[in-house]
């Protein structure tokens, strides 16, 4: 019978050239709490302006091998390495214009991917998302962690308003300044909403943003009432009784639009149509529910709806 191989954690740090991958990773390296006690494989696929220092890297425990071409990131050459250099755990500097499937096809069987880091250069990022969307947002979408760095006040207040939650809301999420003193949570945790008024009377341009806030809040918003325009969408899906209302948004490009879309819970149920537009008011209840995982999430008992016109612009924009 074969020896089971142990797993091997594998941390991958991806991004395009220059958005400071090995500015991020040189430090981990010469830190104790992440290399001690371990073996380490530092594979990188790309060389940009910065170099690693490999003689520091070496004290640490550190193994450095450069694979700039495609055609050496295979499993055999992968698994070569692993047979060489027997590490404990690796991190893997990602080349940004290489799909992350091809990473994992590549990947010996006891390699585990353990973390999936994403760099942006704040600066770029509104260009990347229109030129090399595809690339881009499967970075943004598979990540554990989002860096965002070169970052100005300036920039923080636009990638604030752009509600980048909406790109991954699973994935820590920072903030980087220019000043390399300050590093700040892309979410502070604050309601952007005044929830003291006894109806909270939601605009077109934020509706997007009291979605991820709900979703990813929704004890905030519990028992309070709620107004907005929303297009109607039923499905066989949703639980007994229940339509969702939304917009569809578009995070960053016309390839990543997706409906967002709250239950509602109202005998207009019965009455209302796929697409129909309508102005709801509602009070928000929380339910345990198998569309939420057995987690607790959001339904909207309506006291009214009523059919209305569409927006001039019925797309959401992230």
């Amino acid at each position: 019978m074969p020896v089971q191989q142990q797993p091997i954690p594998v941390y991958l740090v991806c991004g395009f050239l220059d958005a400071g991958k090995t500015n991020f990773i040189a430090p981990m390296l010469s830190n104790d709490d992440f290399t001690k006690d371990e073996r380490t494989l530092l594979l990188v696929t790309e060389e940009g302006e910065e170099e690693y220092d490999l003689q520091a890297l070496a004290h640490y425990d550190v193994e450095c091998q450069v694979l700039q071409d495609k055609s050496e990131f295979t499993r055999e050459n992968l698994f070569r390495l692993t047979q060489q250099y027997k590490p404990t755990q690796i991190v893997l500097e990602y080349n940004g214009m290489w799909q992350l499937q091809e990473m994992e096809d590549a990947f010996p069987p006891n390699w585990a991917l353990y973390q999936i880091v994403t760099i942006v250069e704040a600066p770029t990022f509104d260009a990347y998302s229109k030129n090399m969307a595809s690339l881009m947002m499967e970075k943004l979408r598979n990540a554990d962690m989002l860096v965002f760095n070169r970052v100005t006040d300036t920039l923080a207040e636009q990638l604030r308003q752009r509600n980048l939650k909406m790109l991954n809301r699973r994935a820590e999420m920072y903030l980087e300044y220019t000043d390399g003193e300050r590093v700040e949570e892309y979410d502070n945790g604050l309601c952007p909403f005044d929830l003291s008024k006894p109806v909270l009377e939601l605009s077109d341009e934020d509706f997007g943003f009291w979605y991820t806030d709900c979703m990813d809040n929704p004890e905030r918003y519990e028992g309070k009432s709620v107004r907005f325009r929303g297009m109607v969408a039923k499905s066989d899906k949703f639980p007994k009784g229940c339509y969702a209302v939304g917009r569809f948004a578009m995070v960053c490009c016309a390839e990543d639009t997706t409906f967002l879309g709250v239950l509602c819970n109202g005998s207009e149920q019965r009455w209302l149509n796929n697409k129909d537009w309508v102005d709801v008011t509602a009070k928000v209840r929380l339910k345990r529910l198998p569309i939420y995982h057995g987690e607790k999430g959001p339904v909207l008992y309506t006291t009214e709806v009523k059919p209305t016109e569409p927006p001039k612009d019925p797309l959401v924009y992230y």
